[in-house]
């Protein structure tokens, strides 16, 4: 409302004053007409044109809790639809639409001017302003059109209509009521406005704006769910700035440590990625202490394993609370019986939670499905690295059986045949075919494009093994059980010689893809062993030839690392997971790179990632398209691609710590950093957590790098 301050606050990464410009080359930016604008806090996001409205039809609307609560929204003054002029974007659960209203009878041109301030979270509250520039008095009727169909996020995604018929609708006073039933799902939502006039599927508001004057009205949308009305968490009686939304946003800010870059590109990409993260924060109502990230907007605002795992490890350094909230929640989910429907076993780490209204519609059939092979080792190495990081005993506790019991389940059950390594079958076609990050039906395929048969054993699955039994190795020593460490660590090696001896291909000098259902090796060149130099457990004396082959042009496009090798039959530049490039999968490859000391290669990498942050406005997509960098001067949008989404989100961080070669293990009392690459310029990272052991700060320059806080009996190098 008129008189509010925007919710905009400072944020806590800054671009240092550069004594030259220190940026890439100037790429153009990429070309991407905006066509819809997504807002998000936590599970709720809403998208819709850039004018503000939500048209039927369309896979736009508001979203709770994995159902749609408005399928129509739609702003006319006098029965005609805005011209829209521009988005103002703050807070990514605000934004501001400006339009003007058709010319009125006997002026030349449009004189009034109409603002939307959107906020959503838990629901919506629209505030509505509209300016009259016109020498007389507009008398006018405001409507707006608001139909709801409560579909299924999936079927919004895949472009199918909920039926209208199990709706009904009434009005009563200054409020639109919809509610459905299906099955036992009841939803609801209620709008609105006061000094309304209700109609079916109407609010008309008829007032007269005087002359260089202006009129304002707030209307809000309250979602239920089985008869009970959510809280608004934007009551329009209250300032934005003390509103949850707000307030946990500004307490992410403070938590995170202060960030200065000289290279102006990272430094804005940080304060974008700062923000998105922020927003993609979810809890559990019954436990609001623990944040993890949803895994991106529009279509993945939820909790899914893998994804929250590798953006917590990405953003250890930064946001330490964000790892331990994302352990404990995935600790409380584990698997704990056998459900061959949901894939559920036990010490199993879920895919994904989901809360839609037809359940039915969602993988296997429930809430909760299990049906990935990483997430598991992924929650074990998590664990690792927060106590290499200076996590606490008392911090670690509450994960404890959770981590030996996913530990246990790699050997147990992630192993289906005895062979040694972890393989992947869905139990039903209720689940995923292929079960690793890249799972799409036919991702996983030799170098002539033949699909791999289940089972199926990936390489970067192994390599996660491998660092989980490490992790594990290192927690159980932490946890006074060294004989059970040194049964972990034994594994571990024993792993480690299997998969160069299985995996390996001489004529390549590089490791296959995956071992198929006949234990042949799925020959295909892939990104997918950038995260088995991450993990270690790639062969020391071959280093050279995986790291050389991952930056040849057939896998490294200039901007980052395709998915799969241009010289493959099914390389397609624009697929999903066949030779597209995912940002997150890139820089983990960087980061493998950096471990096994070709940090030649890494920053090379490294400097392609900040080109594609120049093209894409310093929020990297979740994906964009593989063409060489030579054909395609500036990164190919994906058509799909989530924006924002958390791995992709969490890669500026990584690329600070990588650019820094910056990494702590406090278990064995190291800490180091290096001067910082010419292209990042000077940077500073002041308040990085390490527990109880205090904070660290980094200064560097392409020259040096300074360490302060060290802890005591920690060696720096």
């Amino acid at each position: 409302m008129e008189g509010e301050k925007s919710s905009m606050t400072e944020q806590s990464v800054r671009p240092l004053m550069p004594s030259e410009d220190v940026r890439p080359a100037g790429l153009p930016a990429v070309s991407l007409p905006q066509t819809q604008v997504t807002q998000v806090e936590g599970s709720t996001f809403c998208v819709s044109g850039i004018h503000g409205d939500i048209r039927p039809g369309r896979a736009e609307g508001l979203f709770v809790r994995d159902t749609r609560v408005l399928s129509r929204w739609e702003l006319r003054v006098d029965g005609e639809l805005l011209e829209p002029l521009t988005v103002i974007p703050a807070e990514p659960f605000e934004q501001r639409f400006v339009a003007r209203a058709p010319v009125r009878e006997g002026l030349v041109e449009p004189t009034l001017i109409v603002e939307r301030r959107r906020l959503v979270g838990q629901g919506m509250r629209e505030d509505i302003t509209v300016h009259n520039y016109g020498p007389e008095a507009a008398g006018i009727h405001l409507s707006l059109t608001v139909e709801a169909d409560f579909a299924d996020l999936f079927q919004v995604k895949e472009g199918r209509s909920a039926s209208l018929a199990s709706v009904a609708h009434h009005q009563s006073g200054n409020d639109l009521i919809f509610t459905s039933e299906r099955g036992d799902q009841n939803r609801g939502v209620r709008v609105s406005s006061a000094g309304a006039v209700t109609a079916p599927h109407t609010l008309t508001h008829r007032v007269v704006v005087p002359a260089h004057g202006q009129w304002s009205a707030s209307v809000t949308v309250h979602p239920s769910a089985s008869g009970e009305e959510f809280d608004a968490v934007f009551p329009t009686e209250q300032d934005i700035e003390t509103t949850e939304p707000a307030q946990r946003m500004h307490s992410w800010r403070e938590t995170t440590p202060r960030i200065e870059v000289e290279n102006t590109v990272l430094a804005g990409a940080l304060a974008t990625s700062e923000q998105d993260l922020g927003a993609l924060r979810i809890t559990d109502p019954e436990h609001p202490e623990d944040d993890v990230v949803a895994a991106g907007a529009p279509w993945f605002m939820a909790l899914f394993g893998r994804d929250s795992l590798l953006t917590s490890w990405m953003l250890l350094p930064f946001a330490p609370s964000l790892v331990l909230g994302t352990l404990t929640t995935l600790a409380r989910l584990q698997g704990s019986g056998v459900d061959l429907m949901t894939e559920e076993e036990p010490g199993k780490i879920l895919h994904e939670v989901r809360h839609g209204a037809d359940l039915s519609l969602a993988l296997g059939g429930d809430s909760v499905y299990y049906g990935s092979i990483d997430s598991t080792p992924l929650f074990v190495m998590l664990a690792g690295r927060a106590l290499q990081w200076g996590a606490s005993a008392e911090q670690l506790e509450p994960v404890k059986d959770a981590v030996r019991a996913a530990a246990a389940w790699i050997r147990d059950y992630g192993d289906r045949d005895g062979d040694g390594f972890v393989e992947y079958q869905r139990y039903s076609d209720k689940g995923l075919a292929n079960q690793g990050w890249k799972d799409s039906h036919d991702s996983i395929a030799t170098a002539e494009g033949v699909q791999a048969v289940a089972p199926i054993a990936l390489a970067e699955v192994q390599g996660y093994a491998y660092a989980a039994y490490r992790a594990v190795a290192d927690l159980e020593d932490f946890w006074g059980r060294p004989e059970v460490a040194e049964r972990w660590r034994s594994e571990a090696a024993a792993l480690k010689a299997r998969f160069h001896e299985v995996f390996w291909m001489p004529e390549r000098r590089f490791y296959a893809m995956a071992l198929d259902g006949h234990k042949q090796q799925v020959d295909a060149l892939s990104s997918n062993i950038g995260h088995c130099l991450w993990t270690g457990i790639v062969a020391e004396k071959y280093v050279d030839d995986v790291v050389d082959t991952l930056i040849s042009e057939d896998l490294f496009t200039g901007f980052g690392i395709r998915t799969r090798s241009a010289s493959s039959q099914a390389f397609n530049p624009a697929s999903y997971h066949n030779g597209s490039v995912w940002p997150h999968d890139t820089v983990i490859t960087a980061a493998g790179m950096q471990r096994v000391g070709r940090r030649d290669a890494a920053l090379r990498v490294l400097s392609g990632l900040t080109d594609a942050l120049e093209a894409f406005g310093g929020r990297l997509p979740e994906l964009f398209c593989g063409f060489s960098r030579q054909d395609m001067p500036v990164p190919v949008p994906y058509p799909t691609s989530c924006s924002p989404q958390a791995w992709a989100a969490a890669v500026p961080y990584e690329m600070l710590r990588i650019g820094l070669g910056l990494d702590v293990d406090l278990t064995r009392g190291r800490v180091c950093a290096e001067a910082a690459p010419k292209f990042f310029g000077a940077v500073s990272v002041r308040g990085i957590s390490l527990g109880q052991k205090g904070s660290l700060d980094v200064v560097a320059d392409e020259h040096q790098a300074q360490l302060s806080g060290i802890p005591e009996g920690v060696q720096p190098r």
